[in-house]
């Protein structure tokens, strides 16, 4: 198992946070990753996620909190968070871990297998581990929105928003330094990226369930996002992926 640093961002999380936390550091102790670290990054949360954090970092080493300068988005805490990673891999996770946490186990193993730089968790490629499912409505959206990502920006992939992705580090890096986009968009940005610079991307079947507490306006949010993509090949044009 590799040397681990787990990207966590959070906006508004101090009733969720515990219990993730305590799941993350409880498969931290069962497994062979070595050196991990649990970095949390507060996207200028109005309640209490600091200050819970905080606490749990003095408990435990492993746990500590990045502050974004105020509310960016959860593209820029991502970014964030893995520009301030340590170690050799990271992977960056919702806070809700509607994909479990050891479902990291997967990812690994398949980058070991294919000798890939990233990895991302994928509902699309196997329905059936889904147990507990999204509306119809925005599940249906869900698709329509991968299938115009494909069309749009050439992605090969089924499911480009799955909050569960794992980055060798040099890819990591390679790739957010040039991200642009600060708010949902920011997926399907870092994989345009990553396939830009050439590091071999994988997508990975993993059980999933959804929370509810989403963060993710089904119209506000959803119109940026395909507005997003179009974005990223404005970026693309101008050089900003260089």
């Amino acid at each position: 198992m590799p040397a681990l640093s787990i990207v966590i961002p959070a906006y508004n999380e101090q009733a969720r946070l515990p219990d993730t936390l305590a799941q993350v550091l409880a498969y931290l102790d069962s497994s062979r990753v070595s050196d991990p670290e649990v970095i949390v990054v507060d996207d200028g949360s109005r309640d209490g996620t600091a200050a819970l954090v905080e606490v749990w970092s003095r408990k435990d080493a492993r746990v500590r909190l990045v502050k974004n300068p105020g509310n960016r988005g959860k593209g820029y805490s991502v970014k964030h968070g893995m520009l301030e990673a340590r170690n050799e891999w990271v992977l960056f996770s919702d806070a809700d871990l509607s994909a479990p946490i050891e479902e990291f186990d997967k990812l690994w193993a398949a980058v070991e297998r294919e000798q890939a730089a990233v990895a991302i968790g994928s509902r699309a490629l196997n329905r059936g581990l889904i147990g507990v499912r999204q509306s119809l409505f925005r599940e249906t959206a869900g698709r329509f929105f991968n299938l115009v990502v494909r069309l749009v920006c050439g992605l090969p992939f089924w499911d480009t928003q799955c909050g569960f992705k794992l980055f060798r580090r040099d890819a990591a890096r390679e790739v957010f330094s040039r991200l642009q986009l600060e708010r949902f968009g920011f997926d399907v940005e870092a994989l345009f990226i990553a396939r830009l610079k050439r590091h071999k991307t994988i997508e990975v079947p993993v059980r999933w369930n959804h929370a509810e507490g989403t963060k993710v306006s089904m119209f506000r949010d959803s119109v940026d996002m395909f507005l997003d993509l179009l974005r990223v090949r404005r970026n693309q044009v101008l050089g900003k992926y260089r």
